[in-house]
């Protein structure tokens, strides 16, 4: 009978087991989860840097074909110089962008493009600045 007894007793963990376990679990995570977050922060800067460097291509070829700068982002996209309008990734929208306008002799509406993303990249400069 004792050898059921402790059979049965043994099927499970006990309290101070778990505790451990899971004691061991938080400290993993505290250790992992910020690298984590960070590394997200890193890649949605260098998407925006993506975005705003092929942007400013796509502007700047549109301008060598057509002799003028565009009126509007999304005149890039019906003339099919993008796909489709670029992502802001700190903001998550494609209605934040900061249109720059050229000088006033020079015809068109989008010269540059900036975030409009308040804050900073994780090298500290300013979004808008990019």
């Amino acid at each position: 009978m004792t050898d059921r007894r402790a059979s049965r007793a043994r099927r499970g963990f006990t309290l101070i087991e778990m505790l451990v376990a899971m004691a061991i679990l938080a400290l993993l995570l505290s250790l992992v989860v910020p690298k984590y977050f960070d590394s997200l922060d890193r890649s949605k800067d260098a998407v925006l840097m993506e975005n705003l460097r092929t942007t400013r291509d796509v502007i700047d070829k549109f301008y060598g074909d057509n002799g003028r700068y565009p009126e509007s982002l999304a005149e890039l996209v019906e003339k099919r110089y993008l796909r489709s309008l670029p992502i802001d990734p700190i903001t998550q929208s494609s209605r934040t962008w900061v249109i720059v306008a050229p000088d006033a002799p020079i015809r068109g509406q989008v010269y540059d493009l900036r975030s409009g993303a308040k804050g900073h990249t994780k090298d500290g400069r300013a979004y808008g600045a990019l």
